[in-house]
């Protein structure tokens, strides 16, 4: 594999877990699939739909959002919104992704590389 295919690998696998935080945290307002997309991509998370709507889904099924279905424009419309769960689950993974990136911070600074001890 080359470094730029195992970058990549790393970074699918990266995105993929701010995705979920990502969409908890918005949806705490109502919103519908596309529009989620159009949110995330406008603040730099690059997610494929085929790959939003499954998450939705099973983000629903574990209790995590609620949805419901607008019918009173031409194009019917399933609304997601944030349930009380799933703002406790997004501020502990927030909290979760601060202290990570601190750590991983200080091991930037702590760190030295081989041969340049002193």
């Amino acid at each position: 594999m080359t470094t730029d295919a195992t970058l990549a690998s790393h970074l699918q696998e990266l995105r993929r877990g701010t995705v979920v935080v990502a969409s908890l945290t918005v949806l705490r307002t109502p919103g519908y699939g596309y529009s989620l997309l159009e949110t995330l991509s406008e603040a730099g998370f690059e997610v494929e739909a085929n790959t939003l709507y499954p998450l939705l889904r099973r983000l629903e099924a574990q209790g995590l959002l609620t949805s419901s279905w607008n019918t009173d424009e031409a194009r019917p419309r399933k609304f997601y919104t944030t349930t009380e769960q799933g703002d406790a689950v997004a501020a502990a993974l927030r909290t979760e992704w601060a202290r990570l990136d601190e750590a991983i911070g200080d091991l930037s600074v702590t760190t030295t590389t081989p041969g340049s001890e002193k």
